[in-house]
C-alpha cells in the first residue's frame, strides 16, 4: 500500500510539472523585466530588481512596491496573453516568438506583447490583417503549444 501512495505522488508530480505553461523568460522575467502593471496606464516601464515577485513559478518585476501590490491582488489581469510571446506570432503561424516588451496592445482588459525588430513591427500586421481573427487563431493554437516540452 506505501509502494501505491508513493507511485500515486510522483505520478501526480510529473502530470503537474509537465503542464506547466512555457513563460516567455528573455531576461530572466516575464516581459523582459517590465513592469506588467504600467502598461494598463499607457506606459512601458522598466521594473526594478527590488520590486519582484513570484507567480505561477515566474518572476516579474514591478517599478513600486504599489505595482506589486496591484499584481498581488489580481494577477489574472495583468499576467500576458500567451505567457508573453509575440500575439502575431502565435496567431499567424502557432510559433513561439521572443518580443519587444515596447510594442503591446491592451484588447479586452488583456495584455498582448509583439516582436518588433529589424524592420518587422508584428503589432502593425496584427491589425493589418485582422486583429479578432488573429486572436481567435492564437487562442485557439496557444491551446496546442502553451506547455513546456
Amino acid at each position: 500500500m506505501k509502494k501505491f501512495f508513493v507511485l500515486l505522488f510522483f505520478g501526480l508530480t510529473f502530470s503537474i510539472n509537465a503542464q506547466q505553461i512555457d513563460y516567455n523568460l528573455k531576461k530572466g522575467y516575464v516581459a523582459e523585466g517590465y513592469d506588467v502593471t504600467e502598461y494598463f496606464n499607457n506606459k512601458t516601464v522598466k521594473g526594478e530588481s527590488k520590486f519582484t515577485l513570484t507567480h505561477d513559478n515566474v518572476m516579474y518585476k514591478f517599478a513600486s512596491q504599489a505595482n506589486l501590490e496591484e499584481f498581488k491582488s489580481n494577477p489574472a489581469k495583468f499576467v500576458p496573453q500567451y505567457g508573453g510571446y509575440c500575439a502575431y506570432a502565435i496567431g499567424a503561424k502557432s510559433e513561439k516568438v521572443d518580443i519587444d516588451p515596447e510594442t503591446y496592445e491592451i484588447r479586452d482588459g488583456k495584455l498582448y506583447l509583439f516582436y518588433n525588430s529589424w524592420g518587422i513591427n508584428t503589432l502593425t500586421k496584427w491589425n493589418e490583417e485582422g486583429a479578432e481573427e488573429l486572436k481567435s487563431k492564437a487562442d485557439i493554437n496557444w491551446q496546442k503549444i502553451k506547455t513546456k516540452k
